[in-house]
């Protein structure tokens, strides 16, 4: 079956991968594909040889459309329902409005990089 939305995320970002696992999207749009962006799989492949740089922002494809970053995940909030634990409710409202989403996505990138350090993981790029 074919998904209804690919979320190609960094896999070894504790908040990348907790806010994805918190998403409720498969209630509301059905079958969702989450991609680690570390991985070998094809739609990592295809995204960076269009040129997606994933320490840039996450990537979420929908219905045939590109959405990186604040963009990225200004989508993720309108399509899921998931508001109703602290954090959900927090990153819903710092990325609600496509203009708040920008704004916003550098600050949660610069949390990503910090969490990363902290783990002695390297970025995406690096690795």
């Amino acid at each position: 079956m074919t998904p209804s939305i690919a979320i190609l995320y960094d896999g070894d970002c504790i908040f990348c991968s907790n806010y994805v696992a918190l998403l409720r999207l498969r209630e509301n749009i059905g079958t969702v594909a989450l991609v680690d962006a570390r991985s070998d799989d094809p739609c990592v492949t295809a995204a960076k040889a269009r040129g997606v740089d994933f320490d840039s922002g996450m990537l979420v494809i929908y219905q045939g459309r590109d959405y990186i970053g604040g963009d990225a995940v200004h989508l993720l909030a309108l399509l899921s329902a998931s508001r109703a634990r602290p954090f959900p409710r927090l990153v819903h409202w710092l990325v609600k409005t496509p203009g708040r989403a920008r704004l916003s996505y550098p600050g949660l990138r610069a949390g990503r990089n910090l969490a990363l350090f902290l783990r002695g993981k390297r970025k995406i790029g690096k690795a």
